[in-house]
């Protein structure tokens, strides 16, 4: 029960890695609420696990509004924040991303991050306590060819995590970041371009550990830098990745 208490905002939380965060958070003792663009699968997962949900898209400035005003309604304070939500494009030379798939990888992986901050960051600050946990990627640390622009947003969710965490310590809130290597998630099909076996055992020739990130891997990895065991700890890039950054 080491988020016994703590109230705390997932986006992206019905499948994938968010899903992971959500069930170790419940299974933690934290009041959840869900925000993803899947309604269906957002309203199966709360009541599977007994916690809330909301329709959100993370590139609208007025869904932030809207999602951390229910916030403070409901619970009257955000202790933590985990910006999961996020899409890439798919693999190939980086001129030939179209502008629209560039606005969109960068609204959602980047700007996104800008906009919770404008709404939730506050919050925090007038209580002096909170957690930010930004989810990033290898691939803002190592970069994979033909998914260029995608790496670059996660460079930029890891840089300004740091910036992030530099300008909230005096205020008493913390800010990390996660960085997994591929998981076996809805988004794994548009990381390697197809689906193969050939192509899986590519890419976990590059994993030194043998296996992909799981949900729960990120589940366990959020909890810890969530939860007050990680109450010295501030600004960082945790990789969660068998290996694949050494």
């Amino acid at each position: 029960m080491r988020l016994d208490g703590k109230t705390a905002i997932v986006t992206g939380g019905a499948s994938g890695f968010g899903r992971g965060i959500v069930d170790t958070f419940v299974a933690e003792g934290a009041r959840v609420l869900i925000a993803d663009r899947d309604t269906e699968g957002a309203a199966k997962v709360a009541a599977a696990q007994g916690c809330d949900w909301a329709a959100m898209d993370v590139a609208r400035a007025d869904d932030w509004a809207a999602l951390t005003e229910r916030a403070m309604a409901d619970w009257g304070r955000i202790d933590v924040l985990v910006n999961n939500a996020g899409i890439t494009h798919l693999p190939q030379p980086m001129e030939e991303v179209s502008e629209e798939e560039f606005d969109r990888v960068l609204t959602v992986n980047a700007k996104s991050v800008y906009l919770s901050a404008r709404t939730v960051v506050p919050r925090m600050k007038a209580v002096g306590s909170g957690a930010v946990l930004n989810v990033a990627s290898t691939a803002g640390v190592s970069p994979r060819p033909n998914l260029n622009w995608y790496n670059a947003s996660k460079g930029w969710m890891i840089t300004a995590t740091k910036a992030m965490a530099v300008e909230l310590a005096p205020h008493g809130v913390r800010v990390n970041c996660l960085n997994p290597v591929a998981g076996d998630t809805p988004l794994l099909a548009s990381f390697m371009g197809e689906d193969t076996p050939e192509m899986r055992a590519k890419f976990l020739a590059t994993i030194p550990l043998g296996r992909f990130s799981t949900p729960q891997d990120m589940g366990h990895a959020a909890t810890f830098l969530c939860s007050d065991e990680a109450a010295m700890i501030t600004g960082v890039g945790l990789e969660v990745d068998g290996g694949r950054c050494i």
